[in-house]
C-alpha cells in the first residue's frame, strides 16, 4: 500500500527569516479518506476532459469487471462506504462507454487500475446454444426464487411447473411480468415456453421467469438485445427484503410509543 504523506522540507531553499510551511502532496490530504477522494477527483477530471468523445451504446461497450468493494478497501486501506464507492463505479461506467478506437491512453490506463484481477475469464460470457430439439435455455433469479426457462418455436403455449399460466399465476400482473420479454418483442405467438420455478413467492417466481425467458430469447434471436435492454429484461433486479432489526417490529417499523 502506498502511503501518501507531506514532502520533506528543504531547509536550504527556505529563507531563514521566513517560517517553514509544509505543503501536502495531495489537496485531500487532511480529509477522512484521502485516497478515495483523490481517485474520485481523478475520474471526474477525466469525465470532464473527455466527456465529448464519441460513445457507444451501453450494450456494445466492452465488458468490464470492476474491483469489488472489499478489494478496493484493501488496496486503499480506507473504510469506504458502499454509497461512496458507487460514485466511482458510475464514473468508470461512463468512461468505459467511450469508443474503444477513440479512447485516450490516460482513460485506458485508469480503467485498467480498477479492473478486477482475473477479469479476462469473467468477461467471456458463456454463449447459449440451441439443442437438437430446437430449445434454448435461460436461467433467472429474483429474491429467493429461481427459474429455468426453455423456449422453442411453436404457437404460444405456456406451461409453468406443468400448469397453465392462469393456474400458476392468478394475478394478471404476474402473468404479464412473466411473459414481458415476448410481449415487448411481439413474439407471443411464435414460441412455446416451458418453465420450472421454485423458491420464494409467486411474484418472485414470475420475475425470475422474466429474466430466464429473456436469456433464452436472446439465444434464439440475439438481435433483440437492445429492445430487451430498454424494456429492463436483461439485467437482474438485485433488490431484496431488508432484514429485521432488533428492537423493531420489522426492518424500520418501530413499536407504537405511548406516553402514559
Amino acid at each position: 500500500m502506498e502511503i501518501r504523506a507531506a514532502p520533506e522540507i528543504d531547509f536550504e531553499r527556505t529563507r531563514m527569516d521566513a517560517p517553514a510551511r509544509i505543503l501536502p502532496a495531495s489537496p485531500s490530504y487532511f480529509t477522512g479518506a484521502p485516497m478515495f477522494t483523490d481517485d474520485l477527483l481523478e475520474l471526474e477530471s477525466l469525465v470532464n476532459e473527455y466527456g465529448r468523445v464519441p460513445q457507444v451504446d451501453p450494450d456494445k461497450a466492452p465488458r468490464m469487471a470492476w474491483l469489488r468493494l472489499s478489494q478496493y478497501r484493501a488496496s486503499s486501506g480506507e473504510r469506504v462506504r458502499a454509497s461512496k464507492y458507487a460514485q466511482i463505479l458510475r464514473l468508470l461506467t461512463r468512461l468505459n462507454r467511450i469508443h474503444p478506437q477513440l479512447r485516450p491512453e490516460a482513460v485506458s490506463d485508469t480503467l485498467l487500475r480498477y479492473q478486477r484481477p482475473g477479469a479476462a475469464k469473467i468477461q467471456q460470457a458463456t454463449p447459449g446454444t440451441i439443442d437438437a430439439y430446437g430449445r434454448s435455455k435461460g436461467v433467472g433469479r429474483r429474491k429467493e426464487s429461481s427459474a429455468r426457462v426453455f423456449l422453442v418455436e411453436g404457437n404460444g403455449e405456456v406451461l409453468i411447473n406443468g400448469r397453465s399460466l392462469i393456474d400458476a399465476f392468478p394475478r394478471i400482473h404476474d402473468r404479464e411480468s412473466a411473459l414481458w420479454p415476448l410481449k415487448v418483442t411481439s413474439r407471443i405467438d411464435k414460441y412455446n415456453v416451458f418453465a420450472l420455478a421454485n423458491g420464494g413467492g409467486v411474484t418472485g417466481q414470475a420475475e425470475s421467469i422474466t429474466l430466464g425467458l429473456a436469456k433464452a430469447l436472446l439465444v434464439q434471436e440475439p438481435a433483440l438485445k437492445p429492445i430487451l435492454r430498454r424494456a429492463g429484461c436483461v439485467t437482474r433486479d438485485p433488490r431484496r427484503v431488508e432484514r429485521k432489526k432488533p428492537g423493531r417490529l420489522k426492518a424500520r417499523k418501530k413499536p407504537t410509543w405511548v406516553k402514559r
